[in-house]
């Protein structure tokens, strides 16, 4: 249920077209819906701008199936993270419309329309390692209905691949820089543009890189102005902090746009 949906019930209500008791049957579930192991949240859409997103890490694949479906009831556009392949199965067998991504490790479904964005996220990959998390940041900010450009393997071991793409990253109004190793991209980035940089660090690197806390430190210690940092691995934290910084631009008027 978002804002929208919910005018529109309402004045439903008001022309006559639909029963208050009918209403009611549609509202019984909000704010939330107790399922017993898990506590769906369907007035997200509305205090946030975007449903509860299904973090299917360390769930059951029954318990992913019956959140799932309550979603999917509600109508709303839905997000699955880190789905595991037998998760995957039995989510893609409930309804022809699912899209599975396996690099990213998400499934979407998508049952409202999405206007897409006048600004742009760009994001950008060290190595063609990190494309998994790159990935679950823009299909993230893909269904949250932001425009995005990539630009892969453009790390500083070859500082002049990621020059080559210096305009498009001026015209973006937010940038995700995924890396790993030392995680020194970020910076690099931060230092050529004047927007906003989230820095996702990831866990691919040799043994002193530690699973990725040698790229979380650099990143927190950035000597660039304007680089925030999520959790490692965490594209999908990139993503959506991206698409809410990129919808605050957008709303401003044209003229004041970048």
């Amino acid at each position: 249920m978002n804002e929208d949906r919910l005018r529109a019930l309402l004045a439903a209500v008001r022309a006559g077209t639909r029963s208050i008791d009918d209403a009611l049957d549609r509202l019984r579930t909000l704010p939330f819906e107790d399922l017993g192991f898990a506590k769906i949240d369907h007035h997200r859409a509305m205090r946030c701008g975007f449903p509860e997103v299904i973090l299917c890490q360390g769930k059951t694949p029954e318990q992913v199936v019956a959140i799932f479906e309550r979603c999917r009831r509600g109508g709303e556009n839905i997000l699955c993270t880190r789905v595991e392949e037998r998760v995957g199965q039995a989510l893609s067998a409930l309804d022809h419309r699912i899209e599975q991504n396996a690099s990213a490790r998400t499934i979407t479904l998508r049952q409202q329309p999405v206007t897409s964005s006048r600004g742009v996220i760009a994001i950008v990959s060290a190595g063609t390692s990190d494309f998994p998390v790159a990935e679950e940041a823009r299909v993230t900010a893909d269904i949250m209905g932001q425009r995005t450009v990539t630009h892969h393997d453009v790390g500083v071991a070859g500082l002049h691949r990621l020059l080559a793409q210096s305009e498009s990253l001026q015209a973006a109004n937010v940038i995700i820089v995924v890396a790993g190793m030392e995680g020194a991209l970020p910076s690099v980035v931060g230092g050529l543009v004047s927007c906003p940089v989230i820095a996702v660090p990831t866990s691919q690197g040799y043994g002193a890189s530690f699973n990725g806390l040698a790229a979380l430190l650099g990143m927190l210690n950035s000597c660039a102005s304007g680089v925030t940092v999520v959790n490692i691995d965490n594209g999908f934290g990139a993503g959506y902090a991206a698409a809410l910084i990129n919808r605050l631009a957008d709303a401003k008027p044209l003229e004041q746009s970048r």
